[in-house]
């Protein structure tokens, strides 16, 4: 094995998620039609290996259902200045021994946390 490569989240609408997870920086690495009239869009960020893909097909992964996905930052305070200045709901910062946290939900409530440690 080498390395994370895809995580799926699943999602209601994709266009929906896709902008807010635009507006959290990520960009869209592959945007296509794939079987059964699905859509794949896999998003990441910039010179990152790992992405994510908005799926709204894997019955047993309801919209919603993700917590605990990790973005690594530098500064949880400037992630703060800029979701607010996006407009993105954000909860408090939960200070531990390993790190600051602070977390966000996506359109369908799928939990993301920043972490600065």
């Amino acid at each position: 094995m080498k390395s994370i490569e895809i995580i799926s989240i699943p999602v209601t609408d994709q266009e929906k998620s896709k902008e807010f997870y635009l507006k959290l920086g990520f960009q869209v690495i592959v945007e296509a039609p794939f079987s059964g009239g699905q859509k794949w869009i896999q998003m990441g960020f910039p010179g990152q290996d790992a992405s994510i893909t908005l799926v709204t097909w894997f019955s047993n992964m309801p919209p919603g259902c993700i917590n605990g996905l990790v973005i690594k930052t530098d500064s949880v305070e400037n992630e703060i200045e800029e979701l607010t200045a996006k407009g993105i709901e954000f909860g408090k910062v939960d200070e531990t021994p390993w790190g600051k946290f602070l977390s966000v939900k996506d359109p369908d409530g799928n939990v993301l946390s920043f972490h600065q440690s």
